[in-house]
């Protein structure tokens, strides 16, 4: 529980710089343009800073407990979260219905890509067969359809009981 609370709490942190460095210039108009170039790309490194430890530390490759897709729908619910909290408090811009109807679509997303989250190392459709090798497909020829050299050898031809004598 500790990697899920530290995995969002990182990725909330670092989509709130991220959504300043995309949009917080907009409060800015008379700046130049390389100058909001400039500051943002200032922002945004700390963001950085916080989204590749939070994907390091989510991810199921490294210990965590979200595949990488998970990570990535659970990054962008964050980031929607952080948006609309900035459009509001910060632009000034109330979100319209169609654009909370989206919002809550991408939500909706998330309960999506995070059902049966269980384990993500394990695999979905485990093999039925105790020993891959009985899923082979001459496996499941009949012997006298196998090639000989797959046959038990009492129904090879050359070690018939009479192979090679004269009769």
């Amino acid at each position: 529980m500790l990697r899920v609370l530290g995995t969002i709490g990182l990725l909330t942190a670092s989509n709130i710089f991220m959504t300043w460095a995309w949009y917080g210039h907009l409060k800015r108009p008379a700046w130049p343009l390389l100058l909001a170039i400039g500051a943002s790309w200032l922002i945004a490194l700390p963001e950085y800073m916080l989204q590749v430890p939070a994907n390091r530390l989510g991810h199921a490759g490294m210990g965590g407990p979200f595949t990488a897709p998970q990570l990535k729908v659970l990054q962008e619910a964050i980031t929607l979260t952080v948006f609309f909290f900035f459009s509001w408090l910060v632009l000034k811009e109330r979100l319209r219905p169609n654009e909370l109807v989206a919002f809550g679509l991408i939500l909706a997303a998330v309960v999506v890509a995070m059902w049966g989250r269980g384990n993500p190392h394990a695999n979905p459709h485990p093999h039925p067969h105790p020993h891959p090798e009985a899923h082979h497909p001459e496996a499941q020829r009949p012997e006298a359809q196998r090639p000989e050299a797959q046959r038990p050898e009492a129904q090879r031809p050359e070690m018939a009981p009479n192979a090679g004598r004269p009769t």
